[in-house]
Formats: C-alpha cells, structure tokens, sequence
C-alpha cells in the first residue's frame, strides 16, 4: 500500500492537464480549453499534444507539442506526460481530457484536489462523461458491471481515458500507458498496474466531463485493436491460470453478441494478431490483486 508522505498530503495538489489532438476539432479544442482556464483554484497548467497533426492557434501559456507521426491515444498521451518532466514530476496529479470534451462545471479541479489530498491511496480517478444535450451518459462510460446507475459513485477497476486524473506518483512507480496498443484497453492496463502497486481507483458521478454521445466503432481499427489488445492485456497482466480462462470468457461474449460478418472477420484477426506480435514486459499481478478486483466486483475473467 502507498505510504503517506508529506509531499502527497499536501492541502493543495499542483494539478496540470493533458489533451490529445488530431488537429480536427479546433473549435471544440479552444473551448475545452477556456472550461480547464475557468476552473476555480490555482490555475492549472496545461499542454496540448499534436498527434502527427499541427495544432491550431492556442491561447498564450498553453504548452504545446507537435509529433511528426500519430504515436496512438497511449503514445501521444505518455508525451503530453513528459511534457510535465520525468513521470509529470512539475504536478502531483495530470487531467487527461478528449479535445471534444469540456468541463462545464468550474469547481471539477477543486474536487479533484480534494479527492487527492483527503485519500493518500487514491491513485486515479474517472469522472463522468455526460452528453451535453440530452445529460446521458452511456453505460459503457461507467467503469464497472453494476453500470445502471451511472449517478453511483464508487471504487472501480479501471477508469475512462479521455476523462481522468491520475496521480502522477503512480506513473513514476509503475509507468505510463502501454505505447504498443495505440488504442483500445491501455486504462485497464494502467489500472492493472496501479492497483498491484497498491493504488486505489474512484469513479465520481459529481465530477463531469461533457461529450457528445457516441459509438466506439466509429473508428475503423475499433475491432481489430480490441481484441489484440484484450490479448495483450491478459498476456501482460494476468497469472498464467488465468489468461486461457480470461480470454476463453471474451471470445464466448464476442460471439454471443453476434457481430457482423466483417467486424468478426476483423476481431479474429486481431485476436490472432494478439497472440503472435510482441506485446511488451509481462509482469503479471499477483494473486492477492486478483482477489482485491474480484472484490471490487470486477474479477479479471470477464
């Protein structure tokens, strides 16, 4: 378990904010950025990633960075990290925002800090994502089975990726985001990581991210990288007992919900593609983490 530190009991943690662009949404952008400025307490530091795009214009002291290529939701997100020095050290904690989000609440950051400072556990938190409109927020934006009541604060097992903070004493003991997955599954990884380490995870309905409602299969690699990464996730993470049995539960899953041909076509070949390409360090979670998400109600077969 973390140890209490002075550092990290701090009443105010420093807090800096992290937002991946593909440089096709400056207006959503700009106004993401006018909702972190607005945030209530000490202002909060931020940098904006260029994924292999360049970036609009952006207001004065927003730190930028333009990579030539598209490293990936992961890649780019472990940049805008190191942006903050080494693991983020300038700040003790990191928002990760989508460019097409906004925090329409001004006190979001004051509750971050507060969650931090009271909770010397506390390693990430995933707030809720609501649909500016209509106030929705769908159920696979809460990180958890019990997902019918998304107003339901509670410990989960992992966390939503554009819509986060992590502390980043937890980068600095564990790592950053997996690079190899470039998108799909990399939180839980994350998560995986943090909570072995000790770490516990909180998802807050009362802190809200506005984002249009959307499908996760609007992108076109969405099938393909979901099941390699959901391989990569056991290969990586998992006792070796339970990595058959954990992968054995999601290809039942996937077949029962009858996908079309082409997205099973393409799962299959991603679920092959996970067991034969290179996923990176394995470093599996012992098995008293095992017990701790099963208590959380979320055991890692499933």
């Amino acid at each position: 378990m973390p140890q209490q530190s002075p550092e990290r009991s701090a009443p105010t943690p420093r807090l800096g904010a992290v937002i991946l662009t593909m440089g096709n949404r400056p207006e959503e952008l700009r106004a993401l950025l006018d909702s972190v400025a607005k945030q209530d307490g000490d202002p909060i530091e931020t940098v904006v990633v260029g994924n292999g795009a360049p970036l609009p214009a952006l207001p004065e002291g927003v730190r930028t960075v333009e990579l030539p290529e598209n490293l990936g939701i992961p890649g780019g997100r472990n940049v805008g990290i190191e942006a903050f020095g080494p693991s983020g050290a300038e700040v003790d904690a990191l928002l990760f925002l989508d460019d097409d989000g906004l925090l329409p609440d001004t006190g979001t950051a004051e509750l971050v800090r507060e969650a931090f400072a009271a909770d010397a556990s506390l390693g990430i938190v995933s707030f809720r994502i609501a649909d500016p409109d209509t106030g929705e927020t769908q159920r696979r934006h809460v990180p958890r089975l019990r997902a019918a009541d998304p107003m339901r604060s509670s410990r989960v097992t992992t966390f939503l990726g554009g819509a986060n903070a992590v502390r980043t004493r937890v980068i600095a003991e564990v790592g950053g985001l997996p690079d190899e997955f470039f998108y799909a599954h990399e939180e839980t990884d994350l998560a995986w990581r943090a909570l072995d380490a000790g770490w516990s995870i909180d998802y807050r309905a009362d802190m809200v991210l506005h984002h249009p409602t959307t499908a996760p299969s609007r992108h076109a690699v969405y099938h393909r990288m979901v099941a390699r990464n959901r391989v990569w996730l056991a290969r990586r993470n998992l006792p070796a007992l339970l990595v058959p049995v954990y992968l054995g539960v999601w290809l039942v899953l996937t077949l029962a919900r009858r996908p079309s041909r082409p997205a099973l076509r393409a799962w299959l070949g991603g679920f092959r593609e996970g067991w034969t390409k290179p996923c990176g360090a394995r470093r599996p979670m012992r098995w008293r983490t095992v017990w701790r998400l099963t208590r959380l109600g979320r055991p890692p077969v499933i």
